[in-house]
């Protein structure tokens, strides 16, 4: 248990840094700012012609009496609303990181600067780093979804529905949301989506500690925009301390101290790590 309280420490300390940093705070800020524009555009756009794409979705309610018809349509429509809704709240971060990429790999980056010790750079051109950023988003929302569609089924049992369900649910957002996050650091690092699964699942407390409650404050997108600068800079914080501790290092983060990483987490961080500068060799 002592994990997740540690894991949330870097939650804290990702928002100190960049209230530190107030010009790469509001630098962080843009991404973000520009993904709320368009998602409110779209959810906008989706409540104005709801109830046209409900009728058209369903001619064979055109002859139906009152009130039944409009009952029947206006269900749907709320549905379809509310599922847009469920869309934007679980894709946001994705989008933001996506859309955010250069911006945050350089806060990332600034982070590793401030500080100390090496500021691994990718190498790639930001085409390639957004293509592989794109990929990886996309194939973990497929695993969200299958996630997702397996917890739906199960909130229909009675009693574990209600309460075992919504836990679970959460857990899951948050551990993909901490993957997502340390995602901008370690694929600098050259660490593929593959390892960083294998990482994060080597040590899971530390990092339902740092997702899930980012996961909870980010059901509110307009919320999400001014956390998630802190969010990056945290995640790259973890990702620098243990780094430091498979290195035999004090870890570097601000405040932190040699013991703040379990020590179980030093093995499964340092194969993933090093395979990742090796393929990062590779690469080059």
């Amino acid at each position: 248990m002592r994990d997740l309280g540690v894991g949330f420490g870097y939650v804290m300390k990702g928002q100190r840094w960049v209230g530190r940093h107030g010009r790469w705070f509001g630098f962080g800020l843009l991404p973000g700012l520009v993904t709320l524009v368009l998602y409110a555009g779209a959810l906008a756009g989706l409540a104005y012609g709801a109830d046209d794409l409900t009728a058209w979705a369903t001619p064979f309610a055109d002859d139906w009496s009152s009130p039944w018809q409009g009952v029947f349509r206006g269900f749907l429509t709320a549905l379809l609303f509310a599922f847009g809704l469920f869309l934007a709240v679980i894709t946001f971060t994705a989008v933001t990181l996506l859309v955010g990429q250069p911006f945050y790999e350089s806060l990332s980056e600034q982070v590793d600067r401030t500080e100390g010790g090496e500021v691994p750079e990718s190498g790639l051109p930001l085409w390639r780093e957004l293509w592989i950023s794109a990929r990886d988003s996309l194939r973990v929302l497929a695993r969200v979804a299958c996630y997702g569609i397996l917890l739906f089924a199960l909130g229909f049992v009675p009693v574990v529905g209600q309460t075992v369900v919504p836990v679970v649910g959460f857990c899951v957002s948050g551990f993909f949301l901490a993957e997502e996050l340390t995602a901008v650091a370690l694929q600098r690092r050259g660490v593929e989506l593959k390892e960083r699964l294998a990482m994060l699942r080597g040590r899971r407390m530390l990092t339902l500690g740092f997702g899930v409650p980012l996961t909870l404050a980010f059901l509110v997108p307009f919320v999400a925009v001014f956390l998630m600068p802190g969010a990056v800079a945290g995640a790259t914080l973890l990702v620098r301390d243990l780094e430091a501790r498979e290195a035999g290092e004090t870890p570097q983060g601000p405040g932190a101290r040699r013991d703040q990483v379990p020590p179980e987490a030093g093995g499964a961080a340092g194969t993933d790590l090093a395979g990742g500068a090796a393929a990062k060799g590779r690469r080059a």
